[in-house]
């Protein structure tokens, strides 16, 4: 039988944790309300997959009943990654605060300035000025850690203040719908209501991510969270603490996913990449360097697998970069150099040309449709003469074929394609006539291909790709 003192169960992170607590704080913020406002609780934007997955833990309410004023408390966490007093924290623990308040493992606290955030990967970078220079944990590389791995978590759950949990990492890339950067680390270390904002560590001590999100139907740690990945969070917090913003790189393009259809009507063995639905006017590619049906598969040496690993390699790009742009074009692979533009300075552009959602203005032709016209897999085709034009509300600059009404029971529908549509291609083929449409279609028939690929645009002009099967 072994000694009683010989050392029982797994090995200990004592040590480690002692070493890392010091610099993990709780992050507590007021913020004044009129009595007859709603409690912000959760302090998210209205909407936000945060409000689902992890709702801030909120205590105390002051002049409760009254008329006047009074003060909503919240708690989260934090970390400092300087000893002059720079702290990490999510966005969503100090939106909306008055004051923010960081207090930390000894019992000291000090008031917090916030420095910047970015709501994209709900980040926050605060700055407070100790006496003395504090304990601060360095970033590490989360692109080497792998599932399995050991992690610990340290934060302030349900405002206990600093705890220790310890798991694994269950899962990487994962996308939780909560921006359009989504890659968090899934992890089984249990975080709780107040752990939002507190570092993820690998066992050298390292932080490999900011801790952000649960899911938990009761309130409770499941065994399910996420941490925002310090290969995205590093960058971003560089940014904050040089320029108190974020300066992301921008294409300019918008884009769809490359379906299992479309890859097959472009020719492609796999349905891989970003396409390029249109190009944003104004935008760094308006010059042609990129092309509407351009198939994006690789940025700057970084492969597209799916389309929105785009949109986190360009932002992580600094502005006015060139990169190296690999896109499929006429069923060949074409590398065209590209400089980024901003995306903050861009964002008003793209949004003023942004794609409508299909369905959302939904209206049919009054009437019914010329008995001659012509129809293709369920849509009645028209000239884009100047009735027409008229009849839909279209734009002059829209070039192509006018769909005049759409079967209900038809392919078409199924891919809300609906009267108003402009044909501008079909298998990257422009077409300006309905018999255009039918010549087109009929060559696809005869090559034995089973979706068409149509791009449409709509009464403004903005574009997009949809594939209708051939029947």
């Amino acid at each position: 039988m072994a000694p009683l003192s010989a050392p029982q169960g797994p090995e200990s992170v004592a040590d480690l944790a002692e070493r890392l607590l010091g610099a993990v704080v709780n992050i507590s913020t007021s913020q004044n309300v009129k009595a007859d406002d709603d409690a912000p609780a959760p302090q998210v934007p209205e909407g936000s997959p945060f409000q689902d997955f992890f709702d801030e833990f909120f205590k105390g309410q002051e002049g409760e009943g009254g008329n006047g004023p009074r003060t909503v408390n919240s708690l989260g966490s934090g970390f400092v990654i300087d000893p002059t007093g720079f702290i990490v924290t999510n966005n969503h623990v100090i939106e909306g605060a008055d004051d923010i308040e960081a207090n930390f493992a000894d019992g000291s606290k000090l008031k917090a300035k916030l420095v910047g955030v970015d709501s994209k990967t709900d980040l926050a970078l605060l700055k407070v000025e100790p006496e003395k220079p504090l304990v601060a944990v360095p970033f590490g590389d989360s692109r080497q850690m792998r599932i399995g791995d050991w992690v610990m978590a340290i934060g302030n759950p349900f405002g206990l203040g600093g705890s220790v949990t310890v798991g694994i990492i269950s899962a990487r890339g994962r996308n939780i719908n909560a921006g359009p950067y989504d890659n968090f680390i899934q992890t089984d270390a249990a975080i709780n209501r107040g752990n939002s904002g507190g570092p993820l560590f690998n066992m050298k001590g390292e932080v490999i991510g900011i801790n952000t999100a649960i899911i938990s139907p009761s309130g409770g740690s499941i065994g399910i969270g996420f941490s925002v990945p310090t290969e995205l969070a590093q960058n971003v917090i560089g940014q904050l603490r040089e320029f108190g913003e974020t300066r992301r790189g921008w294409l300019g393009v918008r884009i769809q996913p490359v379906t299992d259809e479309i890859a097959e009507s472009l020719g492609m063995a796999d349905a891989k990449g970003a396409l390029v639905a249109g190009v944003i006017k104004g935008g760094p590619v308006d010059n042609g360097v990129l092309k509407t049906g351009d198939v994006i598969i690789r940025f700057d040496g970084k492969d597209v697998v799916e389309m929105r690993d785009l949109p986190r390699a360009v932002a992580e790009s600094p502005v006015g970069k060139a990169v190296d742009v690999v896109v499929i074009r006429d069923d060949k692979e074409v590398t065209v150099k590209v400089t980024l533009g901003r995306l903050e300075d861009g964002e008003k552009l793209a949004e003023a040309s942004a794609t409508p959602d299909a369905g959302t203005d939904d209206k049919s032709a009054p009437g019914q449709p010329k008995s001659a016209a012509p129809v293709v897999l369920g849509m009645t085709l028209g000239a884009l003469d100047e009735a027409n034009r008229k009849t839909f509300s279209i734009a002059d600059a829209v070039k192509g074929v006018v769909i005049t009404a759409v079967d209900g029971a038809s392919v078409a529908a199924e891919r809300r394609i609906q009267p108003g549509d402009v044909i501008v291609e079909i298998g990257q083929e422009a077409v300006a006539t309905p018999d255009d449409v039918s010549k087109r279609i009929g060559e696809l028939k005869s090559q034995d291909r089973r979706n068409a690929l149509l791009m449409l645009a709509d009464k403004t002009g903005a574009l997009r790709f949809v594939t209708v099967r051939i029947e």
